[in-house]
């Protein structure tokens, strides 16, 4: 085992988020000439005039709280000022950025405290519980479904736990294949520390570039080579956590029959029941060879029937996704040609092989034959290499048409693969009842043996009142998906979006049992208030 204490630099350049659109600000771009016609046909174009920085509402926090902060981190790691305050304001759902360009900054936090280590983080959460004060857990800021924007009121302020100073690799085991990180490392953070070593962890949801190892872990996150790798959680073996209560630490051994895995209850707790201070992972030799190719359904059925088949049968590829007919028809899961005329009637799958030259070969010959016989037809590795390019770039596509007057959202939720065409219908055709003339796009990205996941997203006319719209839409599709027997997120987390939903999806005991969980390990309810926990 060895053991690795320097930070990796942010690969590429990335640093802070535009608190007013996606990612980098020198990564944003126009609307495409193929996208810009397509709105231009379906919505008309608006001009929106840029949005500005609104103010922050002035710091609520008292002296003596803040005096116990800077002396539990060190006084120039509590920060009050507006644009650090301003960039740790919410997540990056359609809905926060509504709010934000608004001029809406109401979830502000009153401070913004950085702890260095588990024992920083253990001693803000003692100030917290003394001092009452709400503490939310910031990773890498990605959230879409309201998990910062904690409850405040009864609290005698607000403060974003920022862990952007913990990104150290602290472990490595070769022999094991384990890796222990810390959790304010982002996504290209940990791998290119894994890399330098020959060793990868991944994990690649469409936040890569900008997520948190925390993040992964506290949202129960799911990347686009999950088909191959799995989900973040299965790839967690370890925790360490800081909570009221004291440490916790979760996980001596690979598997065990010692009781139920409580590691699961730190998994996808949102920060509301202790902050994740370490991550130890499973982690995987770097891949020789990448192959990422096209193929053509008559169907969506027809498509899903085929990742059934290779879930079923042990086939399955690195990554696996299938855009349905609408989808395809506006290319959006080729960013490259986004626009342009798609194959009609036509749904396209992406195909992704990773390994060693031998691995890859017969793996991909296996799939091909299958895929084959199964009725699919090849297109090359253009439309797949097309994928894996603009792989982390829709983000900026959804900005660039709110500046145009259009609203784009996504939702996600996941089912049985028996039920999954009554719960495609139902979810689209309660998102087309409350957006008229909105575009529902679907795709799936994630599959079992037992089931998929499905992913829709959604453009319609801004009008009005952008906000109200969405919403009432988003809660008839959480009706709609509750009613189908599905869940109701599967891989966005719950936050306080889906909260309302929760109880219907666990039983009314089940949400007794997290209520407990809370009340014991944070009984003063200072941790993420108002998220998770019905």
């Amino acid at each position: 085992m060895t053991t690795h204490t320097t930070p990796a630099p942010l690969p590429g350049g990335l640093g802070e988020m535009d608190p007013l659109r996606w990612g980098s600000p020198d990564a944003a771009t126009d609307l495409p000439e193929g996208a810009r016609g397509l709105v231009e046909m379906a919505f008309g174009l608006r001009t929106t005039p840029a949005p500005e920085p609104a103010p922050v509402p002035a710091s609520a926090l008292g002296e003596a709280p803040l005096a116990a902060l800077r002396a539990a981190v060190g006084e120039e790691h509590v920060l009050l000022d507006d644009e650090v305050r301003r960039l740790r304001t919410r997540g990056k759902s359609t809905p926060d950025l509504l709010r934000a360009r608004a001029g809406d900054l109401a979830d502000a936090p009153d401070a913004v405290v950085r702890p260095g280590s588990h024992d920083d983080v253990a001693a803000v959460l003692a100030v917290a519980v003394e001092h009452h004060l709400a503490v939310v857990p910031f990773g890498g800021g990605t959230c879409v479904t309201g998990g910062l924007a904690a409850r405040r009121d009864g609290y005698a302020g607000l403060v974003s736990l920022d862990l952007v100073r913990m990104k150290q690799l602290l472990a490595v085991d070769e022999e094991s294949m384990t890796a222990t990180l810390e959790p304010g490392l982002r996504g290209p953070e940990a791998e290119a520390l894994l890399n330098e070593r020959g060793l990868m962890l991944g994990h690649f949801p469409q936040s890569f570039q900008f997520a948190s190892i925390g993040g992964f872990a506290a949202t129960r996150s799911s990347g686009q080579s999950s088909a191959g790798y799995g989900r973040f959680d299965a790839m967690v073996v370890g925790l360490r956590v800081a909570t009221p209560r004291g440490e916790w630490v979760l996980g001596s051994s690979p598997a065990n029959a010692a009781g139920p895995d409580l590691r699961q209850l730190v998994l996808g707790s949102e920060g509301a029941f202790g902050v994740i201070t370490a991550v130890t992972v499973r982690v995987r030799r770097l891949p020789e060879v990448k192959v990422y190719e096209g193929w053509r359904w008559g169907s969506f059925t027809e498509g899903r029937d085929a990742m059934r088949h290779l879930a079923q049968h042990g086939l399955l590829p690195t990554v696996l996704r299938l855009s349905d007919e609408s989808e395809t028809a506006i290319n959006l899961a080729r960013p490259d040609a986004i626009g342009e005329s798609g194959s009609e009637g036509a749904c396209l799958m992406i195909v992704g092989h990773e390994g060693t030259a031998a691995q890859v070969e017969s793996r991909r010959a296996a799939v091909t034959e299958a895929l084959t016989a199964l009725g699919g037809r090849p297109q090359g590795d253009g439309p797949g290499e097309s994928w894996a390019h603009g792989r982390f770039d829709a983000p900026y596509l959804r900005d660039s048409l709110l500046d145009v007057g259009v609203l784009v959202e996504t939702l996600e939720t996941a089912t049985f693969w028996s039920n999954a065409d009554a719960l495609y219908a139902g979810v689209k055709q309660a998102l087309e009842s409350h957006l008229e003339g909105a575009l529902v796009l679907c795709h799936v990205s994630h599959v079992y043996e037992t089931g998929c996941s499905l992913y829709f997203t959604v453009a319609t006319a801004q009008g009005e009142q952008p906000l109200e719209t969405w919403l009432a839409a988003k809660s008839a599709a959480s009706d709609a998906i509750v009613a189908a027997g599905a869940t109701i997120t599967h891989h966005h987390a719950v936050g306080t979006d889906h909260k309302p939903w929760l109880s219907a999806e666990i039983g009314d005991l089940g949400a007794s049992v997290l209520r407990a969980v809370k009340a014991d390990l944070d009984p003063t309810g200072v941790l993420n208030p108002g998220v998770l926990v019905p």
